[in-house]
């Protein structure tokens, strides 16, 4: 099931190489990955952008803002979405610079409908 929602996802998102589910501990769950996609990069930098992930929704708690719902950091070389699941995992997905970003969100929003019946409690 995750696979195949990461691999929905990466295919229908124009400049995407790669697409991850992580948990709040850094590790990931599952991954897909295009031969393009550097996925020993990809792993180091999931497990750095937790960190932050982290710290965004302790701002969210703290400014009353709300729930963490997505976090966009862009690179030289590369973009990343991460689209918050639960409180404990979430989605991100890797673009080149010229991806289509806009679709991408869409994508993820889509994938974290289906797999929210994954993560329910």
């Amino acid at each position: 099931m995750f696979k195949e929602s990461l691999s929905r996802v990466v295919e229908k998102t124009e400049g995407a190489t790669g697409a991850l589910i992580m948990g709040m501990d850094g590790i990931a769950v599952e991954k897909v990955f295009l031969p393009e996609g550097n996925e020993s990069n990809m792993d180091v930098a999931a497990a750095e952008i937790t960190t932050l992930v982290r710290g965004a929704m302790r701002a969210g708690g703290d400014t009353g803002f709300g729930f963490l719902r997505e976090l966009v950091i862009s690179f030289d070389d590369i973009r990343l979405v991460a689209r918050l699941l639960t409180p404990e995992y979430f989605v991100v997905l890797a673009l080149k610079p010229e991806g289509n970003l806009g679709r991408g969100r869409f994508e993820l929003r889509k994938a974290e409908l289906e797999l929210a019946r994954e993560f329910a409690v």
